[in-house]
């Protein structure tokens, strides 16, 4: 599926080929929250990293978290005038790339159920709607978005 993508103000517009478009995984880490969180957590989706388009890439600025006091290798790509988060990459997994869910503008499938994950880190005024299917985790599932889409039969051949 193409997912098609911009900021706020209009200024960063991206596209994406990704076989795994459904937004069912609730990351609560408090990087997430801070940098990309409305509901106090982010949803990344997955797309393959050799198809993303950008238009506008002179108005992206990279941050990379600090986490247990060493710099991640992850570059959380966001718009330096709107600070509209938009996606994230990782050089360890270069194949890869995570646009935000917040920052499509393609009409996203809905989920049959939900993962919400890095619950240990959830803010205490976040309240977790976990539905009946829904699974739950302190940290990070075994299971990856990859593997989520295949075991339900969701997979797109984009």
């Amino acid at each position: 599926m193409r997912l098609d993508g911009s900021c706020h103000c209009g200024a960063v517009r991206f596209g994406v080929d990704s076989p795994h478009p459904y937004p069912y995984q609730r990351c609560y880490c408090s990087i997430c929250r801070k940098t990309a969180g409305g509901g106090g957590y982010a949803i990344n989706l997955s797309g393959r990293a050799e198809t993303l388009d950008v238009q506008g890439r002179e108005h992206i600025n990279v941050y990379h978290a600090v986490i247990d006091g060493n710099t991640s290798t992850g570059e959380r790509h966001f718009c330096r005038h709107c600070a509209s988060a938009l996606w994230v990459f990782d050089p360890q997994w270069p194949s890869l790339v995570h646009p935000f869910a917040s920052a499509i503008d393609t009409p996203l499938p809905i989920p049959p159920e939900r993962v919400h994950l890095m619950l240990d880190s959830k803010a205490s005024w976040v309240e977790v709607d976990a539905r009946e299917n829904d699974q739950c985790f302190a940290v990070y599932p075994q299971e990856s978005i990859a593997e989520w889409h295949q075991r339900l039969g969701l997979e797109d051949d984009a």
